[in-house]
């Protein structure tokens, strides 16, 4: 070895006790973190502990609770179940009783036609009706039911074209009103914000009552005709019938209605002066006069026109009548109570006179929110169309030959 060898062993003999104070001192800064996070572990253990055995000794609480409250339920399901088919039997047996009962007005419309008590000659024509089509159909029952939703006031209408696109609705909403929503489909019409998706028609002069109609691309309705300077006494019981073109959206045609001293037809349904309906045969309007203003009057109007064909008085009472429809020739008086419990087809008139009294069914509707404010019939679906205290609602109709006995 060199003689720089021993100076180099003391240079590193005197720096090793600085390192090695520091080495020490690091290691105890060490051991007091991993102590520091021993202890914090350990602090979390205990709480984790902790939680663990509330959460067993609520679950341990809970769970007679959950099961009582499940017998409970099943218990609730089945006594709703047993009472959901007593109230099936009962409306069942309700039905056959109610459908064994004679219909009074028409028998009291019989008397009437045959010259028995109370008649009395109003000089209008009461010819039967010549069919221009085929149709021989009658109502056998009413199917089946769908509500559709909740749109508007609680009077109004909704329908559709006959003659149009059978996939547009239309919904005109209140008594007296000039604007007529139009839906491009009944998917548009059931969504939430329906309105939105709707397009609007305003028509030049409010309507009147819920006996609009859309029919061939026009919109079929009465208003009251304008008075004359001084009070119009003349005018005060009559309306005018307007068509208007929904597409051009113009009044082509306008007419007074051929009857004086105008009353609500139906007696459930006040603001209605005139009811118009299409059918197989074309356009018809209900109506009633103070000329007798127990029952009910039946007109074949021209679409084209506005003309009134032919007249008849009908055997139909307006008491308690709500609505009313036609198909093939054949008026429907649907009838209620107040306050509105299940309606029923109580009286019908068929203008031909194919179908006799005997013959008619007389169906109960099913079970809704209140009374009818109108019934729109579309014959290429055979549905009918109806406004429910607001709701929309359509009835799917079975029918059979008028020959055929009930």
């Amino acid at each position: 070895m060199g003689p720089r060898t021993p100076l180099l062993i003391l240079f590193l003999l005197s720096w090793s006790g600085p390192l090695q104070g520091q080495q020490h001192h690091l290691v105890e800064y060490m051991e007091r973190r991993l102590a520091a996070l021993e202890e914090r572990l350990a602090q979390c253990q205990d709480q984790s502990s902790r939680h663990a055995a509330e959460l067993r000794d609520f679950k341990n609480k809970m769970l007679p609770l959950l099961e009582v409250a499940e017998k409970e339920r099943e218990a609730l399901r089945t006594e709703a179940d047993t009472m959901s088919g007593r109230v099936d039997r009962l409306e069942r047996e309700v039905d056959y009783l109610e459908t064994q009962n004679p219909a009074l007005p028409c028998v009291e419309v019989d008397e009437k036609v045959t010259g028995g008590p109370g008649a009395k000659g109003k000089g209008r024509r009461n010819e039967k009706y010549d069919m221009v089509t085929d149709c021989g159909y009658t109502i056998s029952q009413v199917r089946s039911m769908k509500i559709l939703k909740r749109f508007g006031g609680p009077a109004g209408l909704w329908t559709k074209d006959p003659l149009g696109p059978a996939e547009k609705i239309y919904v005109l909403d209140g008594t007296q009103n000039d604007t007529a929503f139009v839906f491009p489909r009944l998917r548009d019409f059931t969504l939430a914000m329906a309105a939105r998706k709707a397009s609007r028609v305003r028509v030049p002069f409010p309507w009147v009552g819920t006996g609009q109609l859309v029919y061939g691309g026009f919109l079929y309705y009465a208003r009251r005709p304008p008075g004359r300077p001084g009070g119009g006494g003349e005018l005060e019981n009559t309306l005018q019938l307007i068509k208007f073109h929904l597409a051009n959206r113009t009044v082509v045609d306008s007419s007074v209605f051929p009857a004086e001293g105008l009353i609500p037809p139906y007696g459930l349904t006040a603001d209605t002066y005139i009811d118009l309906a299409a059918d197989e045969e074309g356009l018809w309007a209900v109506y009633a006069t103070q000329e007798d203003e127990r029952h009910l009057c039946l007109a074949k109007l021209d679409p084209q026109t506005l003309d009134t064909e032919q007249q008849w008085d009908t055997p139909c009472p307006r008491e308690n009548a709500e609505a009313a429809f036609v198909i093939c020739g054949t008026l429907y008086v649907v009838y209620n109570t107040r306050p509105a419990s299940r309606a029923r087809i109580q009286c019908s008139f068929d203008a031909s006179g194919t179908l006799t009294p005997e013959r008619a069914a007389l169906p109960y509707f099913p079970r809704r929110y209140g009374a009818h404010a109108s019934l729109r019939y579309n014959p290429r679906e055979r549905q009918l169309y109806a406004w429910d205290d607001g709701y929309q609602i359509v009835y799917k109709l079975e029918m059979r030959k008028k020959e055929e006995e009930v």
